[in-house]
């Protein structure tokens, strides 16, 4: 199966603060992006995943990315560019 670039955004809430997130992925499925992005926000934040809320998300095409190094792996960008 090939992988399908994704932008989820949502908040998180830890300390009684909120904080915003938007990430760009590579996943098969929606489900895949949303269990990667409870993941990694419970791994590097120490957030547990009730505090976790994904607003939404979407598909994209390889020309709307803006995560460099995803743009690097998809060939639009070069390192010596």
């Amino acid at each position: 199966m090939s992988s399908k670039i994704w932008r989820a955004s949502g908040e998180y809430t830890k300390n009684k603060r909120k904080f915003r997130f938007t990430r760009e992925l590579l996943g098969e499925k929606e489900d895949h992006v949303r269990e990667k992005i409870f993941s990694e926000l419970g791994s590097r934040h120490r957030v547990r995943r009730k505090y976790i809320t994904i607003s939404e998300v979407k598909q994209l095409k390889p020309e709307e990315v803006t995560d460099l190094d995803l743009r690097r792996i998809l060939g639009l960008e070069s390192e010596f560019s």
